[in-house]
């Protein structure tokens, strides 16, 4: 059975190093063949000699694109490159600066051998950011439930069939959001524990405007939904404060204005033309292993 371990890039070599490392070791004794895919993001900085210890993948591959495009374009951009050239029954999209833990790899594939044909999800349990950035991500989780109906507490660091795969790279969604597409291709997942771990070199690079906007994208996916909902608790709101209506009263109404208009904009980012034709920023491939 072949697994491709995706991993996007970005000028974070050295955690990419220690990453391989820490992969390579757990995947030691299973009874896999295992690739790592890596998505180099046009870094500015230059890559470093791998001389990880990897003996126990079958290959590892650098694909190095020509122009920067963000992490999630780059998650989409792996898929369609694993799906239209390499041979796999499922791929592991995971973070490579230590966040998403190598030693879970194993839960995993664990839950895999267990479901097959099923998506594999690792449901966030603990964090180790900061308590804003938390504090932040709560909310975040809040208002995604309440406007989606969506409980999505995974990210990247999936276990996904090749089946599931297909439809991703059909959906205009995942170009824009790997969470939200696999939210809404894939409704029966299962889940295991998955703790978020500590980024080995460097400060974490998820800045509140980045997190915002991966929240949006997020709840974008969902955006007819988000709609019909807004219009909803706005008239219910409304008709509950009509009587006292002050400038007060009508703050969660501006909130919800602003939150459709917000959506309908990040929506704009869901390009499936985009994402077809994504391969052709791709500079070279160079083969490590």
């Amino acid at each position: 059975m072949k697994i491709i371990i995706l991993i996007p890039i970005y000028n974070d070599w050295q955690s990419l190093i220690k990453v391989l490392e820490n992969i390579n070791s757990e995947i030691s004794n299973l009874d896999y063949d295992f690739s790592a895919m890596i998505v180099n993001d046009a870094s500015t900085e230059n890559r470093p000699e791998i001389s990880a210890n990897i003996d126990n993948f079958s290959s590892v591959k650098i694909i190095n694109m020509k122009v920067n495009k963000g992490h999630a374009r780059c998650n989409a951009s792996g898929l369609k490159h694993i799906f239209d050239k390499e041979e796999f029954d499922y791929v592991i999209p995971m973070d490579g600066d230590g966040e998403d833990r190598p030693e879970e790899i194993k839960l995993l594939l664990k839950k895999m051998s267990e479901n097959p044909e099923k998506v594999i999800v690792g449901e966030r349990i603990k964090r180790s950011e900061s308590i804003f950035f938390k504090f932040c991500y709560f909310i975040h989780k809040i208002i995604t439930l309440t406007f989606t109906g969506k409980s999505i507490k995974f990210g990247n660091y999936t276990c996904v069939p090749k089946l599931i795969v297909e439809k991703m790279i059909n959906e205009k969604a995942t170009w824009s959001s790997f969470s939200g597409s696999l939210t809404k291709i894939s409704v029966d997942r299962i889940a295991t524990p998955s703790i978020r771990g500590e980024r080995y070199f460097g400060p974490t690079k998820m800045s509140f405007f980045k997190l915002l906007i991966h929240s949006l994208s997020i709840i974008s996916v969902f955006k007819y939904g988000v709609i019909l909902r807004s219009l909803l608790f706005s008239l219910i709101y409304l008709f509950l404060v009509y009587p006292k209506i002050t400038i007060i009263t009508i703050i969660p109404i501006v909130f919800i204005i602003a939150l459709i208009i917000s959506v309908l904009v990040i929506s704009k980012r869901e390009n499936i033309s985009e994402f077809d034709n994504s391969l052709s920023n791709i500079d070279n491939i160079k083969t490590i292993k």
